[in-house]
């Protein structure tokens, strides 16, 4: 099960011993549900579609081997003793952080946050959303026996036991990277106990069954998922996880902590086997979506969409990551204000508006990239992109163009692969890093862009 912040669907995947093939069994849409001025997960309907996914594949005559959830970071689920649900999860795009990190920086400094958890601030991280909730509802943490981040709560919902899988956790800011613990000083400056979360378990566990199929605690955070499926014959590369959120990074065999990823904003969340992914959220592709909702007389398909970017001569350039940008009305009149503010030309045409949006991504790309020159461990030699953004043949060469270094784009497919690769080896099938990357290779193939300026 690959949810997402937008929708999700079911996957059957077979394994012949030595490449992955996998099939759509059910898509379904995963919107926000906007309720009292709130925006919330709708968590009892995911769990329904993962068990109509289960009983389309059963209706089939297909006995399943295991089962495995990956979603987003960062939010949480919320269960009373009995299994029930407390309440509904927050979105993570919820206004009601809104200047959550200044509020907590006056408890625990920022520094000292950031020393201890190595994550990038974003008001909607996990210790900031729940230390809002501690402060304007604190009545559902105390009716919580259990907090769950969003796939830990449906293997729960499947399966009777309370995990916390460690790459999903350390999107939260309150895991330490050392240690592999939740903070307990960050816990309880939240106002919260250690025992209302599950036991820490490692990507790969079985965690319980659901009607006698293994359920796998997978790489549930699905850019982890994503990066364990990079085929890449070494490890000198940095990835680009490309889709609504465009997450650029590397592999890292330790935690990177410093005053310039603090300057840089760098996050160190975790990977297999204790690595950590060193990277930089970068708002994606999210910025197109919420444009199509204002254009008139654009093309349905995504991919004639993104070709009108090539009849257009707008040379206007945003940052993506601004404020203006995170969750407005309008977003076109967002970037039409951004333009004018800047001094720059408004986009007049769906074609300059999808043209600003594409070159804009690969600029920011190249800053973050030099960025992470800087800070990586790791020599960078090629970019992987991974996630359906891949499929954007012009943003790819845009970004080549940018890097001025290969850009490797493909599997679009990369976190369902992912999820795959760790329930082979749940359930023993494989067993080493390398053995998954070389599966990883046999199962896809990709598409290579070379700089062309």
């Amino acid at each position: 099960m690959d949810l997402g912040a937008t929708s999700g669907r079911t996957i059957l995947a077979s394994f012949d011993g030595r490449k992955v093939e996998m099939k759509e069994v059910s898509r379904f849409r995963n919107p926000m549900l906007p309720i009292g001025g709130h925006l919330f997960w709708n968590l009892p309907g995911l769990y329904d579609e993962i068990l109509e996914g289960i009983n389309k594949v059963k209706s089939e005559g297909i006995q399943l081997s295991s089962i495995g959830i990956d979603s987003w970071g960062c939010d949480v689920a919320y269960f009373h003793s009995d299994g029930t649900l407390a309440g509904l999860p927050y979105c993570y795009r919820d206004q009601h952080t809104s200047g959550a990190t200044d509020r907590f920086c006056r408890k625990v400094s920022l520094s000292k946050i950031y020393g201890k958890t190595g994550i990038q601030f974003m008001e909607f991280n996990t210790l900031f959303q729940l230390d809002t909730i501690c402060a304007n509802n604190p009545q559902l943490i105390r009716n919580s026996d259990k907090i769950l981040f969003i796939p830990d709560a449906l293997a729960y919902m499947l399966t009777g036991n309370a995990v916390t899988e460690r790459t999903v956790a350390s999107t939260s800011q309150m895991l330490n990277p050392y240690t592999g613990k939740l903070d307990e000083e960050l816990l309880l400056a939240a106002g919260l106990a250690p025992d209302k979360f599950g036991r820490m378990v490692e990507p790969g566990e079985v965690i319980g069954t659901f009607e006698g199929i293994p359920v796998v605690a997978v790489a549930g955070h699905d850019t982890a998922s994503a990066v364990l499926a990079v085929p890449s014959p070494d490890n000198n590369f940095a990835y680009l996880s490309c889709g609504t959120w465009s997450l650029l990074g590397v592999e890292s065999p330790r935690p990177v902590i410093n005053e310039k990823t603090l300057e840089y904003n760098f996050t160190n969340e975790g990977g297999l086997d204790g690595s950590i992914r060193l990277l930089k959220n970068i708002c994606g592709l999210w910025i197109l979506e919420q444009c199509r909702k204002s254009f008139k007389d654009a093309p349905e398909d995504v991919g004639r969409l993104a070709a009108l970017c090539m009849e257009s001569e707008c040379e206007s350039i945003i940052n993506p990551d601004a404020p203006d940008f995170v969750n407005p009305d309008d977003m076109t009149a967002a970037i039409d204000n951004y333009c004018r503010a800047t001094d720059q030309d408004i986009p007049a045409t769906t074609a300059d508006y999808t043209r600003v949006i594409f070159r804009s991504l690969a600029k920011r790309y190249k800053e973050v990239l030099g960025w992470l020159k800087e800070l990586s461990p790791i020599r960078i030699e090629r970019l992987h992109v991974i996630g359906g953004g891949s499929l954007n043949q012009y943003l790819m060469q845009f970004t080549a163009d940018e890097l001025g270094i290969p850009v490797i784009a493909g599997p679009t497919e990369s976190t369902a692969l992912g999820n795959v690769l760790c329930q082979l080896r749940g359930i023993g099938e494989v067993k080493t890093p390398a053995e998954m990357r070389e599966i990883s290779i046999n199962s896809t193939t990709t598409k290579k862009y070379i700089p062309i300026k």
